[in-house]
């Protein structure tokens, strides 16, 4: 990506310890990126944007999210969703990658929560 990076998304996704204020993680993928390309449009100009906190924001709460599936498996004894290691991440390539894959008809249906999920399923799945 020019300009370094604009978002830190995927250095975030698992800061568990973050305060998040009203982000949720289930903002689309069609409104992130939405809103994603629009900050990269603004390049340096972007980093005071409301839209790039907020993007941050909802990818925070997406990892938040996604740990919190994986601890509440383990503690119910569920086989888990995936198997990171301790410090596993996904770095904001792979996330807008991973959220560019999604069919356009299926991006208004799919939230970030679900873009985590599936891009740890596939990064770090379980060895049975």
């Amino acid at each position: 990506m020019k300009n370094g990076s604009l978002i830190a998304l995927g250095s975030v996704l698992l800061a568990a310890a973050s305060p998040l204020s009203a982000a949720t993680g289930d903002m689309t993928v069609a409104t992130f990126l939405a809103k994603y390309e629009a900050l990269l449009k603004k390049g340096l100009f972007a980093l005071g944007s409301a839209d790039a906190g907020l993007l941050k924001s909802e990818g925070e709460a997406a990892g938040v999210a996604y740990a919190a599936r994986l601890k509440a498996d383990r503690a119910a004894g569920r086989a888990p969703h995936s198997c990171p290691p301790p410090k596993g991440r996904v770095s904001q390539s792979e996330f807008i990658a991973g959220a560019k894959q999604y069919p356009l008809a299926a991006r208004n249906q799919t939230t970030l929560k679900m873009v985590v999920a599936d891009l740890m399923r596939r990064k770090f799945p379980c060895q049975d």
